[in-house]
């Protein structure tokens, strides 16, 4: 199964992102932006969960209707993953959360992880892997690494902006996982930062900088 790459073309994320790309916007407003973002986005990721027909009693009636057949789990890598999980769960409020502690080494630019804890049903549950900023694609690669060594099987990346760069490392290592942004960019500069991007998404959402 080969993983398609998607570019939401939505009004309102088109217009969300554009506040958050803006260096004047705050911390307040930034984080609560990038959760708007994160809850329109999964709705448009969600659109192929696969469902099951029930039978629900109306006041008037019996109605064959629908619910989700498999669990949703979504996995942010910390820190600025973070941002996206409270709009991802207040659409889905049933999702689990797991989470993968990287981070990035300065020189090599490649991850390191400190910390990965899961829910239980993963393996066998539609995983939202989550990370604002698709760079160089060593986090996502890696973290997408860590959840098919614990037997996840269903993974799609969710971003915010993404580099071409780190598109097509993803694509090369995970063919099979489905790549979510809102916006693709131009390029990375020399120190690994996507141009032109919206400066370091945790420093700006926890006003580390």
């Amino acid at each position: 199964m080969n993983g398609k790459l998607v570019i939401l073309d939505h009004p309102l994320i088109d217009h969300k992102l554009a506040l958050i790309r803006d260096e004047k916007t705050g911390t307040k407003d930034f984080r609560q932006t990038v959760s708007e973002i994160g809850m329109l986005m999964a709705y448009e990721v969600t659109r192929e969960l696969p469902t099951k027909e029930v039978e629900v009693k109306t006041p008037v009636g019996i109605a064959k209707t629908y619910i989700l057949a498999k669990e949703v789990v979504v996995v942010p890598i910390l820190r600025a993953g973070l941002g996206m999980v409270d709009g991802i769960t207040a659409l889905i409020p049933t999702a689990k959360v797991g989470h993968i502690g990287l981070y990035r080494d300065e020189e090599t630019l490649e991850p390191k992880e400190y910390y990965a804890k899961f829910p239980s049903i993963i393996t066998e549950a539609v995983v939202l892997l989550v990370d604002p900023m698709l760079a160089t694609g060593g986090s996502v690669v890696h973290a997408i690494d860590v959840l098919k060594s614990r037997g996840v099987k269903n993974i799609s990346y969710v971003g915010l902006v993404g580099a071409p760069e780190g598109v097509k490392r993803v694509q090369e290592a995970h063919p099979d996982v489905d790549i979510f942004l809102a916006a693709l960019d131009e390029k990375l500069n020399d120190k690994g930062y996507i141009i032109p991007g919206l400066g370091d998404c945790g420093d700006r959402l926890y006003g580390t900088k």
